[in-house]
């Protein structure tokens, strides 16, 4: 953990003030909400990953205090609930410990596994996508009014064109689950791709804590995610309250598995001559198609492990191997 002085401190009050207009931002672009969420994670990121602990405990207080006073408590509680996240996976990420009591050798520290952070950030998405609903007061009746509106819209612009009652009420129930999966794959990529530009910015900077790590042989999601993830699965037949909160779950978790498999596609395909172009048509089909989708979310659910980052620690004899993993 980074030494408490006075830098640390203003640096973490300087990244809860940038963290707290991006959050501003967001609540008031309503259509650039979900870029100016993810982008307000990234100062918080940052002084986390790089200056530890204590600057992004001061980050994380600044940006709600000041939210509180500016606007109002609500906006600083809401404040709060968007920085933890970032906070809380700056905080594993710089957990270590010696390799010696994990099996490994003596010279060594091991990292926070990358497959368990990614275990935190779905689930903490997903929670946060269900409170943020509650908040809300997202239901079937809120869905259907924003549905009646695109179809009054729809309407006014083609009179003409009348839509089947039936119909109307299909896209109604489906929208109700469809908005909160979204949600939550959405959240967890953007946090994610915070995370990565984070690590890069620290890393190049050389204030980074945590070691960088090879993202394509690293990144996979832990395996007791999969029991989560059937279970969402199933529990999403049951509709309702229980529904909707599997929703949420099955969408971050789901991300968190597309995540996975695109990076153990890369992996996979490492050195190999036709690897660029494999890689285009991949990104390509499953930005037009749903079954290469469902392919890389398969390999996702397939490829699980843990990977752990080793790096040697102070006292360490740098003429010993050094390994990747245990």
């Amino acid at each position: 953990m980074q030494q408490m002085n006075p830098k640390v401190l203003a640096i973490g009050a300087l990244a809860g003030l940038t963290a707290v207009l991006l959050v501003y931002g967001a609540t008031t672009q309503p259509l650039l909400f979900i870029l100016f969420g993810a982008l307000s994670a990234l100062p918080i990121l940052i002084v986390g990953l790089g200056w530890g602990n204590a600057a992004v405990i001061t980050a994380v207080v600044v940006a709600s205090v000041i939210g509180a006073i500016w606007q109002s408590v609500y906006f600083g509680i809401f404040t709060l609930v968007m920085t933890l996240i970032p906070a809380w996976l700056s905080h594993l990420a710089n957990l270590a410990r010696p390799a010696s009591e994990l099996g490994g050798p003596d010279h060594l520290m091991a990292w926070y596994p990358l497959s368990d952070i990614m275990l935190h950030l779905c689930g903490l998405t997903a929670a946060t996508v269900v409170i943020v609903g509650a908040i809300m007061g997202y239901n079937a009746d809120l869905v259907g009014q924003v549905v009646d509106a695109y179809v009054g819209a729809l309407n006014q612009q083609s009179p003409d064109l009348q839509l089947d009652p039936i119909a109307i009420a299909k896209m109604k129930s489906l929208m109700l689950y469809t908005i909160p999966i979204a949600w939550g794959m959405i959240w967890v990529m953007m946090l994610l791709a915070a995370y990565y530009v984070a690590i890069r910015i620290v890393a190049d900077s050389k204030h980074n804590l945590r070691p960088r790590e090879d993202i394509p042989s690293s990144l996979r999601m832990n395996r007791n995610a999969i029991f989560v993830f059937l279970v969402a699965i199933v529990a999403i037949f049951f509709g309702g309250v229980i529904g909707l909160i599997a929703a949420a779950i099955l969408g971050a978790f789901g991300a968190g598995f597309l995540i996975s498999g695109f990076a153990s596609l890369h992996f996979r395909t490492r050195g190999k001559d036709w690897r660029i172009p494999v890689l285009f048509l991949c990104y390509l089909a499953s930005f037009l198609l749903t079954l290469p989708l469902f392919i890389i979310l398969v390999l996702g659910l397939y490829d699980t492990r843990k990977a752990i980052s080793l790096t040697p620690n102070k006292n360490a004899d740098t003429s010993k191997p050094t390994n990747t993993k245990i």
